[in-house]
């Protein structure tokens, strides 16, 4: 339902030098003329829209507040489509709670999170794909997520689902034509294999865009990368060293890493997600068996796997009369053969640490004893900071990501991702019916449950509860 509250917020954040108020709704110009007096010329209820007017902010006993300009837009041409006035001042936190006090005493009242987007919505100025992009917009981190971030605030996605609409509606007018006239057998308006031919490019694409999110997710939330190995390979001097703070307890101490331990990172323009897990050993200890759980599951979610080894165990290796033989350490416990096994094909990377302290002999013993995993093998010291641009290269290269550009469309939202699965599965349940040569009335139901889910996505068919669900993650003031 379309508020007729006129609202106020700061819309940036504190510190700055300048601070901008915005005030949208039908009292929005009225309200704000209240308190300003411009150097020159009418008074803002007169001015035209889309302009730009200095003077000076009065306070309730008639002194200045402050310089502002004021940037006046006339509904429907703004923000939100409402009448809106942005007050751009100094950025003092007086003078803002001041200026935001004057305005709510003379009618305003404070926006909610995100309610200035939920206006622009509601009044027709984006759908809620475009508006959900705004708050991606926002957050954007890396080259990746403000392209996609952008393509969707311009509609991108929007456009590919109004077509898959389109064609989702001719075919539904088609069947429907089927029933109205199915007494007369000599009319013929689309054989069934012309429906199934619609109903096949409708699924790749919808199956095209579901498929997407799995890249998406990644560009958004960056790409899991777990960081496995023993107690005291290392680990959370790696994590370190790649987010260059001390996230991570750093100890001789085996088993000083008992939880998992994330962070992000942006790597030529890709963000990952590092995740620090504590070290594989045998243990009676209950908290570091249940960090050592949670490790497991982490492999089994990350999308890459760094495998650390501590190269200085090499001295347990010897060669006798060519034949490589590894002796058991304290620790070897960690179960090659089991470990790589559990991996389900994911891009995994060996890391062997500390190469700084091995000669190039034990080098070589090293990869002959690893010989066995598909895998490339890094000598890296991630205290001494040696081989981590290697590595870096070579994480780029496994998270296999597509260059983005703006036109490309991409899921990057998970209730999006959840309604085209939902969508998906409607537009196979038509192409079976069609298959099968079931009555119009059973594919027309699947149809209009297509159509439903797509609608869902641009906001056409939601709820306020969802909508409240959507903009309440809003920062205020957009």
């Amino acid at each position: 339902m379309i508020s007729t509250d006129t609202i106020c917020a700061i819309a940036t954040a504190q510190g700055g030098a300048i601070g901008i108020i915005r005030v949208s709704g039908p009292n929005a110009i009225s309200i704000t003329s209240k308190h300003f007096r411009p150097i020159q010329g009418a008074p803002l209820t007169e001015r035209k829209a889309r302009t730009a007017i200095f003077g000076h902010l009065i306070g309730t006993d008639g002194a200045m507040l402050d310089e502002v300009l004021i940037t006046l837009f006339r509904a429907p041409h703004s923000y939100t489509g409402e009448d809106s006035v942005e007050i751009s001042c100094h950025g003092s936190s007086y003078i803002l709670q001041q200026a935001l006090r004057l305005l709510i005493d003379s009618g305003c009242r404070l926006a909610a999170p995100g309610e200035y987007t939920q206006r622009a919505f509601l009044n027709g100025k984006m759908d809620l794909s475009q508006a959900e992009a705004v708050a991606d917009l926002i957050a954007s981190t890396s080259a990746a997520t403000h392209r996609l971030a952008l393509s969707q605030l311009r509609g991108g996605f929007s456009q590919e689902l109004s077509a898959l609409r389109d064609k989702l509606l001719h075919l539904t007018s088609l069947m429907e034509l089927e029933l109205d006239f199915s007494d007369h057998e000599e009319l013929e308006f689309a054989d069934r294999s012309e429906l199934s031919q619609i109903a096949n490019d409708i699924e790749r694409v919808i199956a095209r865009l579901t498929h997407s999110f799995n890249v998406g997710n990644a560009i958004k939330n960056g790409v899991p990368v777990a960081i496995i190995g023993e107690t005291n390979v290392g680990k959370s001097t790696l994590l370190n060293a790649l987010v260059g703070e001390e996230r991570a307890i750093v100890s001789d101490i085996h088993g000083t890493t008992r939880d998992v331990i994330e962070d992000t990172v942006n790597l030529h323009g890709i963000t990952f997600r590092f995740i620090d897990t504590a070290g594989i050993r045998q243990t009676t200890d209950v908290v570091e068996s249940i960090g050592i759980e949670r490790t497991y599951q982490k492999m089994q979610q990350a999308s890459i796997v760094l495998w650390m080894i501590d190269a200085t165990n090499s001295s347990q290796l010897t060669i006798d009369k060519g034949q490589l033989i590894m002796e058991k350490g304290e620790f070897s416990n960690f179960s090659l053969l089991t470990l790589h096994s559990s991996l389900e094909n994911k891009p995994l990377l060996l890391l062997f640490n500390k190469c700084d302290q091995v000669s190039p002999e034990e080098r070589t013993a090293l990869e002959q004893a690893y010989a066995h995993i598909d895998a490339p093998k890094l000598f890296i010291s991630a205290k001494s900071r040696i081989g981590l641009d290697t590595l870096e290269s070579h994480l780029v290269e496994a998270a296999a990501l597509p260059d983005i550009s703006q036109s490309d469309v991409i899921v990057t939202n998970a209730r999006h991702y959840e309604a085209l699965t939902h969508a998906l599965d409607a537009i196979r349940r038509v192409q079976d019916g069609l298959a099968m040569n079931l009555s119009g009335d059973f594919v027309s139901q699947d149809l209009r449950e297509c159509i439903h889910h797509l609608s869902d996505i641009v906001g056409e068919v939601s709820t306020d509860s969802v909508l409240q669900n959507i903009f309440k993650h809003f920062c205020i003031g957009k």
